[in-house]
């Protein structure tokens, strides 16, 4: 699956990072210009944007939610600005949850819709106009930050504390998406989430630029419904280890795993195979949020395993508590200076 991070990106850098090295070294050099360089439009309304250093996995999706409820609650509009992975739709289109399907619109669109109006198109500035004209008052980007297609108010980075940035080399000899020190450059803040030390190295570096340094985990909703279960758990996103070990905090067993890639469309027999192996093992099943949004408009033998499939739901727990509060204030704040520049 091209949506399938190597193993050996999230590796101590080996001969395939090096012998990489110089294509990584033309992908750095793009990423480069087009972060400090590209003309980014100005959008009529404030701009967080949720972004990560590396590709997939860090939990940008669970931390933008949240982040909306957090805008919600202090009197906002919040609306989401997402490119789609895996869509189909090249003018700007609102998500509808009851009718778009993940193969129309990302599977990730679908989570969010569930929170707040959401558009999705390459073309992020008109996708913001798309939400503001629909009388959204604060635009949160899930991804975008490397695109440098608007102007952002405030930027969040998110980095996994297991996995960091892997072996730190850039795309295609590792998961990073652009230098580490231009990415870190204009970032507003860093949000260290889960429990780990495989991204201090960039914290302290983060911390040592003044960036703020939040934290947070990510908690299961619900967990006493998953608890003393043995289960099959399957998961096709970036890092489904995590979502394994989620299901075990939750005082679950997770006795048979099956993992796809990020944004995997299950085949029928893929799914016929999960639900026949569960079966006969005697397990129930548990999958994410976002590989159910994937299956709600499929096949039969899609919506035949979602009906047999716990789906963990996940909640981002901010340390401090006050951090999302503050992000948004500092996002506001960050907008109003601009407009006073005009």
């Amino acid at each position: 699956m091209a949506s399938e991070a190597p193993p050996f990106w999230w590796e101590k850098p080996d001969w395939r990072a090096y012998a990489l090295y110089p294509l990584s070294a033309i992908y750095g050099a793009v990423a480069r210009q087009r972060l400090n360089a590209a003309k980014r439009e100005k959008i009529d309304c404030p701009v967080l944007c949720v972004g990560n250093l590396t590709v997939g996995g860090a939990g940008k999706t669970p931390v933008a939610i949240a982040l909306a409820g957090e805008a919600a609650s202090l009197g906002l509009k919040p609306g989401f600005l997402s490119r789609g992975h895996g869509g189909s739709f090249t003018e700007p289109h609102l998500v509808d949850p009851h009718h778009d399907g993940a193969r129309h619109v990302g599977d990730e669109p679908l989570l969010l819709a569930e929170h707040a109006q959401v558009a999705v198109t390459p073309n992020r500035a008109a996708g913001a106009r798309l939400l503001i004209d629909n009388g959204c008052d604060f635009l949160i980007m899930d991804d975008g930050f490397q695109s440098a297609r608007i102007h952002i108010d405030f930027a969040l980075l998110v980095i996994d504390a297991r996995r960091g940035v892997g072996n730190g080399h850039i795309i295609p000899g590792g998961p990073m998406r652009a230098p580490l020190l231009d990415q870190l450059r204009l970032a507003d803040a860093v949000l260290k989430m889960g429990e780990g030390n495989a991204a201090d190295l960039v914290i302290r570096r983060a911390a040592r630029a003044g960036k703020p340094i939040f934290e947070a985990v990510a908690r299961p909703r619900d967990a006493q419904r998953l608890a003393g279960k043995h289960l099959l758990a399957f998961a096709g996103i970036g890092n489904p280890d995590k979502f394994y070990d989620t299901v075990a905090e939750a005082g679950a067993t997770v006795a048979l795993k099956r993992s796809f890639g990020d944004h995997h469309f299950y085949a029928d027999d893929e799914l016929v195979d999960i639900a026949a192996t569960a079966r006969s093992a005697e397990l129930e099943i548990v999958t994410t949020a976002k590989d159910a949004a994937r299956l709600r408009h499929g096949s039969a033998a899609a919506q035949a395993l979602l009906e047999r499939a716990h789906v963990l739901e996940i909640d981002t727990v901010f340390e401090p508590a006050t951090a999302p509060g503050r992000m948004i204030e500092e996002t506001l704040k960050n907008w109003r200076e601009r407009k006073l520049r005009g």
